[in-house]
């Protein structure tokens, strides 16, 4: 097939065939259009490759050439070494972990790109490369002095011959025998108010570009499309909600609250109070609430999310609570039940480890309506548990439950009102971006006689003196919290493991001291024991994975450590401060980093020992890693974002909403080109089934 059409299948374009097209398929990648929509991940531009003899040290650099050795080197840290070597000179290209990945990743012969800072040790050396495989020193378009796109890869790609070069020739031959245009559908008026250039010419350039500064236009302006057909879904999604009616309403005054409030020992701070009234404001709605309620950790969003449910029960409407672990909803009613049922409001707690008499006896009481608010895990969306009228359904932590799990949980009553809580303040361009059809309360400061944690980042060369640390803090009653990455010993990854350290440390350094484990291969039952001993001052000393990262309160933990800090994002890290301070002690930090580090993880740590404000550290997190998987993107149903950098691209989600207020005000007085526009976003997102919030 030469003359090819975008709905071309790519079966049939020279140079594919059947067991090339099954491969990509897997990718998303049906028809030439996909295939095109298959961008580069980075480029190699022949400007910035310099011959080996010439390299400096502290010089940012690319070399191209070829493996004359490799192997793993023993000395005062084990690293794995490649010898790579040009026509000038040769170099060494190290890395530190994980060694044995390496050892099976390189064959003497082959030809590489290597990009790094070079410095110096016995010889010039570049230390964690970033790498690209070439298939020999002759590729063609690397010696032709241009830039060349190097695409995402995998093994299985590979081995049918759609490495970057394979996937490079495809795309040549699809430019050079494409019979259409990629259709535009955004105006040239806009293009030009934000200096955009054509689809065309974006998709185009994308894949071969004359310059650096072409890249960073024509991803602009795939960015832009995105932004926009993401802003359209959300924009859509929030139309959908205004138009749903609830049957129930709430009656009774606001007023009510205020028995509760007054039993409690401390005063609402501020943002308590507003975030209270909003919320009551939008239950006394006809339409149901949909409604975030996000916050620092320790800044009291359960009691706000308390009052409501309080609000509920006092217009005889019931209220589902639920949290992502049995610890934390165990926790939830063991501080509120009694509270609650001194007010006349009765609470339940249903979790899996519950016998099967138990879990029988609550589903029928809740049936009947003789329970107000039942707490407890994902056994709430079980089909054995239905509600006599579910007025309020809370979820806490929300992004550690799938789409599905709350839907199901939403579907127990008709349009009942929704709340929503994360620990993980949002920063404002995804609360515009991925939140737009939530309303958001925000609860800015934290309650009265709270210490901002002490924190502070090590090399791990100081170990010893922490441990000492660690056994001071014990003697003065405290208890101590151990995070590591991994559960185990990884053959890919050398990292401190929370299994092994925990056989080395309890029968060594803390030999004598109570000291418990988790992770999550431990059964929930067993985990739940653990924690439970921990907050009851059973234990000394936890250690564990990021399992304990989400809600546990235990006033007396005042010191976490956490091995490999480096390897955790910014938002993770101060998750895990959030589990300790959390009393009238002093609490204590250290987050212990292994070399190598990246100026980015340096970058991170030193934020991170600096600033205690969660609302900061999410920004700062969106600007150094990106939304990622932080903010559940994947599960929503919205489309991935592949050009688009949402911390370095405001301007243009800005100007994507402003584009989508005008089409959704004016849509009967669009021009043709601003038709055509709003009919193909219409058609593109028609098969999304959005959920952003929780139902």
């Amino acid at each position: 097939m030469t003359d090819l059409r975008l709905h071309s299948p790519l079966q049939y374009v020279k140079g594919v065939g059947p067991r090339k097209a099954e491969v990509l398929a897997k990718y998303g990648m049906y028809t030439v259009s996909d295939l095109l929509w298959y961008f580069p991940r980075s480029y190699l531009d022949r400007s910035t490759i310099v011959p080996i003899n010439q390299v400096k040290v502290d010089q940012m650099v690319t070399i191209v050439g070829q493996v004359k050795a490799h192997g793993i080197l023993h000395g005062r840290r084990k690293r794995y070494e490649v010898i790579l070597e040009d026509k000038t000179g040769a170099i060494s290209l190290i890395w530190f972990q994980p060694l044995h990945y390496w050892s099976r990743v390189f064959k003497k012969g082959q030809w590489y790109a290597a990009s790094g800072v070079v410095s110096y040790f016995m010889g010039h050396q570049i230390i964690h490369p970033d790498l690209g495989r070439l298939d020999d020193e002759s590729d063609n378009m690397i010696h032709a002095g241009r830039i060349i796109p190097v695409y995402p890869q995998t093994s299985e790609l590979n081995k049918v011959g759609l490495n970057s070069k394979g996937i490079r020739r495809l795309t040549t031959f699809v430019f050079e025998h494409l019979s259409e245009t990629i259709p535009d559908y955004l105006p040239g008026e806009e293009c030009r108010l934000h200096q955009l250039p054509s689809l065309h010419e974006a998709i185009y350039r994308i894949h071969y570009p004359d310059t650096r500064a072409q890249i960073e236009t024509c991803r602009r302006r795939l960015a832009f499309d995105e932004l926009l057909e993401l802003q359209f879904l959300v924009f859509r999604s929030r139309r959908e909600r205004e138009t749903v009616r609830k049957n129930h309403r709430y009656r009774t005054s606001a007023n009510v609250i205020g028995a509760l409030i007054k039993k409690l020992p401390f005063e609402l701070t501020t943002g308590q109070k507003q975030s209270i009234k909003e919320i009551i404001n939008d239950l006394q709605q006809e339409q149901p609430m949909n409604r975030m309620l996000q916050g620092d950790v320790g800044c009291g969003k359960t009691l706000v999310a308390i009052a409501a449910a309080f609000y509920a029960a006092k217009n005889t409407l019931q209220t589902a609570f639920m949290a992502p672990t049995e610890i934390l909803a165990e926790q939830h009613y063991r501080n509120w039940h009694d509270l609650l049922a001194e007010e006349g409001v009765t609470s339940a707690l249903l979790t899996s480890s519950l016998s099967k008499a138990k879990k029988e006896q609550v589903a029928k009481a809740c049936t009947e309506g003789e329970i107000d608010i039942l707490f407890g895990t994902h056994a709430l969306i079980y089909d054995y548990v239905s509600f006599k009228q579910l007025g309020l359904v809370i979820i806490d932590e929300q992004h550690r439950f799938g789409v599905k799990q709350r839907g199901k949980l939403y579907a127990k009553g008709e349009n009942p009102d929704l709340l929503v809580m994360t620990a993980t303040p949002i920063p404002r361009t995804l609360t515009l971006t991925l939140y737009g059809d939530l309303d958001i309360s925000t609860i800015k400061d934290l309650p009265p006689g709270r210490k901002p944690v002490r924190t502070a980042w090590r090399t791990q060369e100081v170990r010893e003196k922490v441990y000492a640390f660690v056994r001071d803090e014990i003697a003065k009653g405290g208890q101590v919290y151990i995070i590591y990455p991994i559960i185990e010993k990884s053959e890919r990854i050398e990292l401190e493991n929370v299994e092994d350290a925990y056989r080395e440390l309890s029968g060594g350094e803390f030999k004598g001291y109570r000291v418990g484990m988790v992770h999550g291969r431990i059964k929930p039952k067993e985990r739940d024991d653990i924690l439970k001993q921990f907050h009851d001052g059973e234990l000394d000393i936890l250690m564990a994975t990021t399992v304990v990262e989400v809600g546990l309160d235990n006033p007396n933990a005042t010191v976490m450590i956490i091995e490999h800090a480096e390897r955790f994002g910014l938002a993770q890290l101060h998750q895990l401060r959030g589990r300790i301070g959390r009393g009238s002690k002093q609490a204590t930090l250290i987050a212990i980093a292994h070399p190598p580090l990246t100026d980015i993880a340096k970058k991170r740590l030193e934020y991170f020992s600096q600033t205690t404000d969660g609302f900061k550290i999410a920004e700062a997190d969106l600007e150094l890693r990106g939304p990622g998987e932080m903010y559940g993107v994947k599960q929503s149903g919205l489309p991935e974002l592949r050009a688009a950098r949402l911390s370095t691209d405001r301007d243009l989600l800005e100007a994507a909403r402003k584009l989508l207020v005008q089409l959704f005000t004016s849509v009967q007085s669009l021009d043709s080109t601003y038709r055509n526009l709003y009919t193909y976003l219409v058609k593109k997102t028609a098969s999304r089934n959005v959920t952003l919030g929780g139902g």
